[in-house]
């Protein structure tokens, strides 16, 4: 079983990264982290590795969900989706899998909460595709 999926767009890094916050927000997951991978390496390692994100996507519902059945499984949220440059003008954007990660708490509460984030996620894709 994989860990993550994803989509390539034709869209430059920063006009991607707009059409994916957008995307999110449609499916009411809000950003509750936004790493920027890009310029850390590039301040700490003077590395310049063209756009990468790490946003951390959440539905509070489904997080409260997940904690009511095990507290110690909030470690596998939030949902990360990461944003990164492909070409000029090509993003990709890669969805970690929820089914997997909250799996590794085996509750069911968790289960049914990443399946149910999995087809949020999925149309997410679906938007990002058209």
């Amino acid at each position: 079983m994989s860990y993550a999926f994803g989509v390539e767009i034709d869209l430059p890094f920063d006009a991607a990264l707009e059409r994916v916050m957008s995307a999110l927000a449609s499916e009411h997951l809000g950003i509750v982290s936004d790493v920027n991978v890009a310029a850390i390496l590039k301040a700490k390692l003077n590395e310049d590795i063209g756009g990468y994100r790490i946003l951390g996507a959440c539905a509070p519902g489904l997080a409260k969900r997940v904690i009511d059945g095990e507290p110690s499984a909030g470690a596998l949220l939030p949902c990360n989706v990461v944003v990164r440059h492909v070409s000029p003008s090509r993003t990709a954007v890669d969805f970690m899998d929820p089914v997997t990660v909250l799996g590794l708490a085996h509750n069911e509460a968790a289960d049914q909460v990443g399946a149910e984030a999995r087809r949020i996620l999925e149309r997410v894709v679906n938007t990002l595709k058209g």
